[in-house]
């Protein structure tokens, strides 16, 4: 549905598109840590986004509305919730100082937090402005998620004037009443779930009666303590009618081993005593889900080889154009923000100022390979490459966990951000849009997603709890960022043979499974690696929820595809942002003393 590039009729950073890009990056970056740490892996926000541009554009400019100025509000929110993606590194940073196999004590403030990810995210999108050319121009890789909000930011500006247009218009309509009606509807869901909670009314998911249990006498658990159930979520849902159904039955089938399967085994041979608590069953099980996910991550990255050769191969012949950001300026920021970020992490951080340098220029590579493979298959190895990060890091620094998590973390950072932007320069490209605007919308939206971010993630944590029995928001990424800073620390001395020996199979399964499914005729029938990792670390409620949504999405997909085409991505958008929205304003509520409850409860 592309159509040919256009000059912006209009302008783009009106005070008005300006204005709603705040508005929007302000929603998506103060929504997204919940849906990350709630489930385990950060959505494509860039239709949301798009979409929640063309609602507030649309309130405020009216008839003004274009594309080129969605494209600089899509951008922000893109960015924002890049940013607040960050949340993982805070949440493993929590799960390290709650261990007790390492002493860490390392804590990240709010300010902190801010400082960090502004400077970092910021060096980030400045180091990925000159390479855009290179992979949107010149190589014109897919990168499918940029192409999906360019189709969006086309379907929700239709021509007008014309039966055509009007009709167009009509359907774009109708695509973001769904967007609000899921909103709405996902919203009052949690609100009521979070209300009749607080007031004993209700349980955090459907679950079995804890009178049953799974296995004889010796080996038996009661399985509601494992949280086998179903939760009421509509974000759950959403997320599951997004990511097809492939993924969510891995994800399930992961569940399934960690809280059914494993448990099971681990009583009958005597790891566990009977009925353990879901703390002690994680704390095995994050082991294999680590391994699974940590290498078949990077054999991905492997079977990708000549993608990476052929980056830095045709790097040479990359051209800066008069509408980019100027060349100039990235330079100047690039150091201004390199010794800001070196102050930042030996001042509030304890780095050593050798260790910032070298973690911000082996991010330079790993923006590179992200890039390469993100344009071409869609997926983002930013999470393995951080992990090859901490295993440098720990050869470098051996014993230092803090500079391991830190580190690793500055090269991630960095790295992540350049991936939102350049899926905007893709959006923006097929439309035509300016780079330069583009950029600096992106410069804008990153100090209000760290903001988002260092204000939002302690009440969130401080009212869903991220450590502990009760933790509603498990963050399988954090977790397995945590979980390998522990081993490398250690060793395998501190885990039990019987954790050594899980984690050794399913790493190997991990790297048969992505072998298998880089055929393209397999890849139908193999589980996915990744899916059943996050799969394990993800409460079952939660896997089992989004199960629904997947076989929701399938079936609506295949009985009428025109509806399903129109509303499914915007309604399970709504899912998805309505509750992170109002699992924001409860804390908010609270931390503001309101009293919390609906007068006929």
């Amino acid at each position: 549905m592309t159509e040919p590039q256009q000059q912006p009729p209009h302008g783009e950073l009106t005070p008005t598109a300006v204005i709603a890009a705040v508005l929007v990056a302000g929603i998506m970056g103060a929504s997204y840590p919940y849906m990350v740490l709630k489930l385990g892996f950060g959505p494509n926000v860039s239709v949301v986004a798009a979409f929640f541009g063309f609602l507030i554009l649309n309130v405020i400019a009216r008839r003004s509305y274009d594309r080129y100025q969605n494209n600089i509000v899509q951008t922000a929110g893109t960015s924002a919730a890049q940013t607040a993606f960050m949340c993982v590194l805070l949440g493993a940073f929590d799960m390290l100082r709650a261990s007790e196999t390492i002493d860490f004590h390392l804590e990240l403030t709010p300010i902190k937090s801010f400082l960090w990810l502004w400077i970092a995210c910021t060096l980030g999108v400045l180091l990925a402005v000159p390479l855009r050319r290179h992979f949107i121009v010149d190589e014109k890789l897919p990168f499918a998620d940029g192409v999906a909000a360019g189709e969006t930011l086309i379907v929700l500006d239709p021509p007008r004037g014309s039966a055509k247009g009007n009709e167009a218009w009509d359907r774009a309509r109708k695509a973001a009443k769904a967007l609000g009606i899921g909103v709405l509807l996902s919203a009052l869901v949690m609100l009521f779930r979070e209300d009749a909670k607080m007031f004993g009314f209700l349980p955090e998911g459907w679950a079995p009666a804890e009178s049953v249990t799974i296995g004889a006498a010796g080996a038996a658990f009661v399985v509601a303590n494992m949280g086998i159930g179903v939760s009421y979520s509509l974000l759950a849902i959403g997320s599951g009618m997004l990511i097809g159904l492939r993924i969510n039955v891995s994800m399930i089938l992961g569940g399934v081993i960690a809280w059914i399967v494993m448990p099971y085994f681990l009583i009958k041979e005597g790891v566990l005593p009977d009925n353990p608590s879901r703390t002690a069953v994680l704390y095995w099980i994050m082991w294999p889900a680590t391994g699974m996910l940590v290498a078949g991550g990077l054999t991905a990255l492997a079977l990708r080889w000549r993608l990476l050769v052929d980056t830095f191969r045709s790097l040479r012949g990359a051209k800066i154009s008069s509408t980019e950001f100027p060349l100039s300026w990235v330079a100047a920021g690039v150091i201004v923000l390199s010794i800001a970020l070196c102050i930042v992490q030996y001042v509030m951080l304890d780095m050593a100022i050798w260790l910032t340098l070298l973690a911000i220029i082996l991010s330079v590579p790993l923006m590179l390979v992200g890039l390469r493979v993100l344009g071409e298959t869609n997926w983002g190895p930013i999470s393995a490459l951080s992990n090859m990060m901490q295993g440098v890091f720990a050869v470098i620094a051996p014993g230092n966990v803090a500079a391991n998590m830190v580190a690793s973390g500055t090269t991630g950072t960095v790295a992540v951000s350049s991936e939102a932007i350049m899926q905007d320069y893709k959006a923006g490209e097929m439309i035509g849009s300016t780079p330069r605007s583009l950029t600096i919308a992106q410069l804008l939206a990153v100090p209000i997603g760290a903001a988002a971010v260092a204000w939002t993630y302690p009440k969130l944590v401080e009212t869903y709890g991220i450590v502990g029995e009760k933790a509603q928001l498990t963050s399988p990424i954090s977790r397995k960022w945590a979980g390998f800073a522990e081993l490398l620390k250690g060793g395998t001395g501190n885990l039990a043979s019987s954790a050594m020996w899980a984690l050794l199979v399913f790493a190997i399964l991990g790297i048969i499974f992505t072998v298998l499914e880089s055929n393209k005729k397999w890849k139908p029938f193999v589980p996915s690696p990744t899916g059943i990792g996050i799969g394990m670390l993800v409460p079952f409620v939660v896997v089992a929820s989004m199960l629904i949504g997947g076989i929701i999405g399938t079936i609506w997909d295949r009985a009428d595809k025109k509806s399903s085409a129109l509303y499914l991505v915007p309604l399970a958008s709504g899912f998805i942002a309505g509750e992170a929205l109002i699992a924001v304003f409860v804390p908010v509520l609270i931390w503001a003393g309101f009293a919390w409850g609906f007068p006929f409860f």
